[in-house]
């Protein structure tokens, strides 16, 4: 394990007011949001579409790594540039998604587990070969009735850590993801007691499997009432239970804090990670910062639609909902901005 090239990576992920792209998308699950918009379920529209992300004007001055799919890693523009290759050219970090997606877990009825751990090791030295340089794992928690229990808690803790071994082996920063899911009528205390034991069983399993915690990145879900919960707490509430769990749960030598947006609104997003810089910016001893999917892209996907007359206009949604979270990282985030984006 080369630590000193592996940290020297995280920091550059973490650096300015920057954040993290999840363009990694499984075929799957981008051609269901394909077909919302009546956009064709085809390679050549997702490569279209992943070419319009990567070529967008200005997008490394909010981005500074993107999470690619298989797929992606390997498409090129229409005139045969590889995407991966144009990321590096605007100093854009590559990186790659390697779970294999949740399955059922055999024995805990309604809990997920994570595949793709098998011959990890060989497609994480081939990703490198191509350029990639951080990867990504999702694990699945649901809240629900007597769920999470912490056998599954435990199992998905463990392959999380197993996976950011074998990343720091192969020379790749591992960016860990347990996600606790916004699924359910819960409150944003039960949120808070799941996460908090997710956490310390994460860092825990991490620790026993010597994953260096100055190489790798967490990706975490922010501390939230359920979507179906009848008391939506303010983003002032939202950013005092996730950070004070987090100094509570997560080392002061992990470099940074990468959250998912975990099916929030693009402007609930950018105000709570807002609040949580305005209210605890000199406390936190770790980088903090924004890892979305949906919540940069969905405006700029709506507008595509799969036209290219509809391709600049796109690009300039992706780039303002990007640098409005750069601004929210700063936290000098005003709901006001919305209204100068639209």
């Amino acid at each position: 394990m080369e630590l000193q090239s592996l940290k020297d990576i995280a920091k550059q992920m973490m650096a300015g007011n920057k954040g993290l792209l999840a363009m990694d998308e499984s075929t799957s699950t981008c051609n269901k949001r394909f077909e919302a918009l009546n956009i064709p379920q085809t390679e050549e529209y997702r490569r279209k579409y992943r070419e319009l992300i990567v070529t967008t004007p200005k997008l490394e001055e909010a981005i500074s790594g993107a999470i690619l799919f298989d797929e992606t890693i390997r498409q090129s523009t229409a005139n045969g540039k590889l995407f991966i290759d144009i990321l590096k050219e605007k100093g854009i970090i590559p990186g790659i998604k390697v779970d294999e997606g949740a399955i059922n877990m055999d024995g805990f009825p309604g809990e997920k587990i994570t595949e793709g751990l098998d011959n990890l090791h060989n497609r994480l030295t081939e990703y490198y070969k191509l350029g990639a340089r951080f990867a990504k794992w999702r694990a699945v928690i649901t809240i629900g009735n007597n769920a999470p229990t912490s056998g599954s808690i435990k199992a998905n803790a463990f392959l999380l850590a197993r996976y950011a071994i074998i990343c720091q082996e192969v020379g790749i920063v591992p960016i860990v993801e347990p996600e606790v899911l916004m699924d359910g009528n819960h409150s944003l205390k039960a949120c808070a007691d799941v996460t908090n034991e997710v956490l310390h069983t994460l860092f825990n399993q991490l620790y026993q499997q010597r994953v260096n915690f100055e190489g790798m990145i967490l990706k975490p879900n922010m501390i939230v009432p359920g979507l179906e919960s009848p008391q939506q707490d303010n983003a002032d509430a939202v950013a005092d239970a996730t950070i004070n769990c987090f100094l509570r749960c997560v080392p002061a030598s992990v470099p940074g804090i990468a959250f998912l947006s975990g099916g929030q609104s693009p402007e609930l997003a950018s105000e709570r990670l807002n609040a949580m810089h305005v209210r605890f910016k000199d406390k936190m001893p770790w980088a903090l910062t924004f890892s979305y999917s949906r919540a940069v892209q969905q405006p700029c996907l709506e507008k595509w639609n799969g036209k290219d007359e509809n391709v600049a206009e796109a690009q300039r949604l992706l780039y303002e909902r990007a640098h409005i979270n750069t601004i929210a990282r700063d936290g000098k985030y005003t709901p006001e901005l919305e209204h100068q984006m639209a």
